[in-house]
């Protein structure tokens, strides 16, 4: 499948918040033949209507998903699995179902363990986002050259798959990757969870005796740029995560313990080579 016209698409985007918002405003891009949005917050769905970004809204779901092609699940992990499992009544033979969490093999294994045959659910991560939560911050460009990770599994179809990678290249994503759940949320605990954790052990509440206000510079901002962070979303996906995150936490101790033990020894010639060999993977990375 080259191309995926998507007029004649029903599609429900739940969870109209960054992610979701930002959903929807990409969706309108695409012309679907009708977009409804599903969130508890009644103040957020009139937000959404106002902006023209949904056709109709709803603080439940209900026999109007009957007629929904697509179901676009943007929800905390446990709050996927619980939406999937309570909602299946209202979900047709054929219906596609995708998501937007940042882990994926506990969502993936939990709704396939009750799924129908005649329902497919494929995972999705959009490696896109703010610091900030909200549909006052959503925006389609959050997409433009994101890298945007799929998680079939045997039950999915060719061509459902290539329905959201296209999907995902239409709203401007760079780089559609199909990877295995497992895979995924062990490269996700290095390349997102261990940064972010990072950056909150960087906030630690000594860190007003540093006077940052005065004395950091880009450096330090950049580093510490994603401790403004959603901590109830990133608590859940650090503890569904665990042993791949605290394997990455030990990982980078081991490394951060070499860099210790050669500024102590005054090794200066192995320190130099670590700062020019991340030098070097940096450059190949960009």
């Amino acid at each position: 499948m080259e191309d995926c016209d998507f007029s004649n698409f029903k599609i429900a985007v739940v969870g109209i918040g960054l992610i979701g918002g930002s959903y929807a405003m990409a969706l309108r891009t695409l012309k679907p033949k009708y977009i409804v949005g599903i969130d508890k917050d009644i103040n957020t769905l009139n937000k959404a209507l106002d902006m023209d970004i949904l056709d109709s809204a709803y603080t439940e779901p209900g026999v109007f998903l009957r007629d929904m092609d697509m179901i676009i699940i943007s929800l905390y992990p446990k709050d996927t699995i619980d939406f999937i499992r309570e909602n299946i009544e209202y979900f047709k033979p054929g219906v596609l179902l995708t998501d937007t969490s940042g882990i994926k093999k506990i969502v993936l294994d939990s709704v396939n363990s009750f799924l129908p045959s005649d329902i497919e659910f494929v995972g999705g991560h959009p490696m896109a986002g703010r610091e900030y939560k909200g549909i006052e911050y959503a925006d389609a460009s959050i997409f433009k050259d994101a890298n945007y990770i799929i998680t079939p599994c045997s039950r999915n179809k060719k061509s459902s798959i290539e329905i959201i990678s296209i999907m995902a290249r239409k709203f401007g994503c760079k780089n559609v990757e199909c990877i295995s759940a497992e895979e995924h949320d062990n490269i996700i605990a290095y390349t997102s969870q261990l940064p972010h954790i990072i950056a909150a052990a960087l906030m630690d509440e000594s860190i007003e005796e540093m006077k940052p206000e005065l004395f950091a510079g880009g450096s330090f901002r950049d580093a510490t740029r994603v401790a403004l962070i959603n901590s109830k979303l990133w608590t859940e996906l650090f503890m569904l995560n665990s042993d791949k995150l605290i394997s990455k936490i030990e990982q980078f101790e081991n490394s951060l313990s070499r860099i210790k033990k050669d500024i102590k020894d005054k090794n200066t010639n192995d320190l130099k080579a670590v700062l020019e060999n991340s030098v070097l993977l940096k450059k190949k990375l960009n």
